[in-house]
């Protein structure tokens, strides 16, 4: 049997120790897998063995229930309201309490960031029983809408964040990089720009930095947000040859115009919502509006600056080859678990999305 494609590696560090469905098994048909436990297991095991040696640490814990297949273990199987997904998601944050008790166990919580957070929205068109829900948020993963981008966000270190704060700043997930360093008290890299802002002054002080986010697919700008407004420069959901074969990243969300199934510019013309009174993105300002020019007027500038400033980067993803996927992953050797690869053959990609 000749594999079109390698299965799923699971790594230990750098070493590979196992596949999907292999050495870590997941009924596709229950939805059972203890994967979420052996992740949850080595996290708390690396906290123990670096508090006992009292070595600072950075933990970057990902589980992956969340994504198809969709798993969990077989003790909360069936025990949410929400089915296979809501069980999923119930692990996961019992998973998460279990880690910050640990902390608290180990006497290390004080001097502990914790960082909860995601790296996109549901995956809404996955249907019922394999996605979540964005709750009153725009379509999904995989769109430049709010219900793809916007993602919970929970700081906690007992005794410097001050529980029940809410903060209304606007943040990605590539602050996280400038404000690990800056916990550290280390200096981040001077040789190149770092995209990314401390939001210590954020988490310690509750302070809001002036900042603007922007929305990209691929190469391509699609949208912009300052403070409460978001100011859209192109639409698309998905294409019409994908969404007529069932596949809608919108489902039941639809909305003339704004979900559109061909790329549409609106260079000349943005869309623009407040989001803060229109968190679904549903009812674009008037363009006659004085509030419309002034947003208008504002984000313009900080188009203008942002595109002087950036430097394009060559896109990762633009070519395709099989040859480079996980077919031998380190460590495969000791498993006897090695696959040869097909000869190097690349393509230009063509995403649908």
């Amino acid at each position: 049997m000749v594999c079109v494609r390698p299965n799923i590696p699971v790594y230990n560090n750098s070493e590979m120790t196992g596949r999907y469905y292999e050495e870590f098994e997941i009924n596709v048909k229950t939805g059972e897998s203890n994967l979420t436990q052996i992740y949850l297991k080595e996290g708390l095991d690396f906290i123990s063995q670096q508090a006992v040696a009292q070595r600072p640490f950075f933990l970057y814990w990902v589980p992956d229930a969340t994504h198809s297949p969709v798993y969990a273990s077989e003790r909360f199987l069936g025990k949410s309201q929400r089915g296979r997904y809501g069980d999923a998601v119930m692990e996961l944050d019992g998973s998460i309490g279990q880690i910050l008790a640990h902390l608290v166990s180990l006497g290390i919580h004080n001097n502990t960031l914790v960082f909860f957070t995601s790296d996109n929205g549901a995956a809404v068109m996955s249907g019922p029983h394999q996605s979540g829900s964005n709750g009153p948020f725009l379509c999904g993963k995989e769109t430049t809408f709010e219900g793809g981008m916007r993602e919970p966000a929970i700081a906690w270190w007992p005794g410097r964040i001050p529980a029940g704060t809410v903060s209304y700043q606007l943040a990605s997930v590539m602050d996280l990089f400038s404000t690990s360093l800056s916990v550290a008290g280390v200096l981040p890299p001077d040789d190149r720009v770092i995209d990314g802002l401390d939001l210590s002054p954020v988490l310690f002080n509750n302070s809001l930095l002036d900042r603007p986010i922007f929305y990209y697919r691929g190469n391509q700008m699609m949208a912009v947000r300052i403070g409460q407004y978001k100011v859209h420069y192109w639409t698309w959901s998905n294409s019409w040859e994908e969404f007529n074969t069932g596949i809608n990243f919108c489902p039941g969300q639809e909305v003339p115009g704004v979900t559109t199934h061909t790329q549409e510019e609106h260079t000349m013309q943005p869309l623009i919502f407040h989001l803060g009174q229109d968190p679904g993105e549903r009812y674009p300002i008037s363009v006659q509006s004085e509030e419309y020019r002034d947003v208008h007027r504002q984000v313009t500038a900080v188009v203008e600056q942002h595109q002087k400033d950036l430097i394009p980067g060559m896109p990762q993803l633009n070519m395709c080859d099989l040859a480079v996927m996980n077919w031998s992953p380190p460590g495969c050797e000791q498993l006897g678990k090695c696959l040869k690869p097909p000869e190097s053959n690349p393509w230009k990609c063509v995403w649908p999305h």
